[in-house]
């Protein structure tokens, strides 16, 4: 018996479309709930990289289609639940895998994880939106959720498994009482809160006391229990008396850092706006000017040649890094196009020797017309690359591990170049504006002096 929901997942507010495909796959392929990772699949796409595939998928959608949609759905849930102890984790990876196959028939990447974590055994099958063609996307349908469950239900009865059997509408029971939310997330933050009150010495300690609450202590990839204030490297500088413990509310929003805007040039819109204007603009550019001298001074920069080399410099930095992903990207493109081609090759390699000894038989091509078409796409691919030895996959993947783990590494680092950058030159353009503010009143003073001289 396996209950089927489908979900759509879109993109979460402050976060881009690359963290969230991360979140969402990272949270599937939890090793904890996943034996170790052993119960994870992919469907033409390897789970540890599933996210920058599914990502380079929509790029090459936008490249060939030229449409990119505003809240548009990045990618798709399925969850699927089975009756307690009527399957093993194993087989229900496998029917998992068969389901999101034939819902989205072959035609879009996905990954299969099953939990075993609760009293129930269920699959999270996380398949892309967009094609493997990068052509088109799926579009959730009209009662959607009951084809898949329709879907779901053949595989089951395949498997001997039991399905959900459908009560008349006046035989269901109707959920009068509704429990309680609970939040685990609230009781681990409110634990570390009533550990740091009791001052450990260290680290240790501090795992102990959350140990004596109740809690087991796990080191791994996953060891940021809250996002802000309570990750394990906040919580040591707390514990070394470096910063101090705030206890943070859910709700409570991060206080935005002022940045640098320019100067309002107030002559050229004068015209258009009334005395009012000109007082706001006039105060507004003395605190942004206000804002630039702090700048100014945190950089130690003391003049205006100064500040243009250190423009320069942060430009040229932005742009390195920006050529750097740009070329990281363009070799996972190709790495992901050579890796599909030598499968290809691969698979189609015997039906291309028959196709040899047949005497180039029209009549075997009609009938293996794909698989001839794949193997020859394959071959004119090798061609143009001038390989002469293929690569293994093995070695194509480590050096899409390797190239994608550069990228991400540089992307943390562009994101800060540009940054700085934007302020440099706003930093520039407001000194530049203020010292030809200042030139212009002191032009116009020395000729309104001149014409006073000249009146006497």
């Amino acid at each position: 018996m396996a209950a089927t929901r489908l979900i759509a997942l879109h993109i979460n507010k402050g976060k881009t479309i690359a963290q969230c495909l991360r979140d969402r796959t990272d949270y599937a392929q939890n090793p904890e709930k996943t034996e170790k990772g052993e119960l994870v699949t992919g469907y033409e796409c390897d789970p540890m990289t599933a996210d920058e595939e599914f990502l380079l998928a929509k790029r090459q959608y936008f490249h060939i289609t030229g449409r990119r949609q505003q809240n548009d759905v990045i990618a798709y849930q399925i969850r699927q639940s089975f009756k307690p102890g009527e399957i093993t984790p194993e087989e229900a990876n496998r029917v998992g895998y068969e389901l999101g196959k034939r819902f989205t028939k072959g035609k879009h990447a996905f990954l299969v994880a099953t939990h075993t974590d609760r009293a129930h055994i269920h699959n999270h099958i996380v398949f892309n939106s967009t094609s493997l063609d990068c052509k088109r996307k799926f579009r959730d349908f009209h009662n959607s959720g009951l084809a898949l469950q329709k879907v779901s239900d053949i595989i089951c009865m395949e498997h001997g498994l039991s399905i959900i059997e459908k009560k008349p509408y006046k035989e269901r029971i109707k959920r009068t009482t509704y429990p309680k939310r609970h939040c685990f997330r609230d009781e681990i933050r409110q634990a570390i809160d009533r550990a740091l009150l009791k001052k450990p010495k260290d680290f240790e300690e501090f795992l102990r006391l959350l140990e004596q609450d109740g809690y087991t202590c796990k080191r791994g990839k996953h060891t940021e229990l809250w996002k802000e204030g309570y990750t394990e490297e906040e919580i040591r500088a707390v514990i070394l008396v470096e910063k101090e413990h705030r206890i943070r509310s859910k709700n409570k929003q991060a206080v935005n850092q002022k940045r640098l805007n320019l100067l309002v040039d107030i002559d050229a819109r004068l015209q258009a706006k009334g005395i009012g204007y000109q007082r706001w603009a006039t105060v507004y550019n003395l605190k942004q000017m206000a804002q630039t001298m702090i700048f100014l001074r945190e950089h130690g920069i003391e003049d205006i040649d100064q500040l243009r080399e250190k423009t320069k410099q942060s430009t040229e930095r932005f742009d390195q890094l920006n050529e750097k992903i740009k070329t990281a990207e363009k070799r996972l493109v190709e790495i992901a196009s050579l890796k599909k081609h030598i499968i290809n090759y691969a698979k189609t390699k015997d039906v291309y020797v028959d196709y040899r000894k047949s005497g180039y038989s029209r009549k075997f091509h009609e009938s293996h017309r794909e698989a001839i078409t794949l193997h020859k796409a394959a071959k004119d691919a090798f061609n143009e690359l001038g390989i002469k030895k293929l690569p293994k996959v093995k070695d194509l993947s480590a050096e899409y591990a390797e190239v994608l783990a550069d990228k991400k590494a540089a992307y943390a680092q562009y994101r800060n170049a540009r940054t700085e950058m934007q302020d440099y030159l706003k930093a520039q353009k407001n000194v530049e504006q203020f010292l030809n503010l200042n030139r212009q009143e002191e032009e116009k003073a020395q000729e309104e002096k001149r014409k006073e001289e000249t009146q006497r």
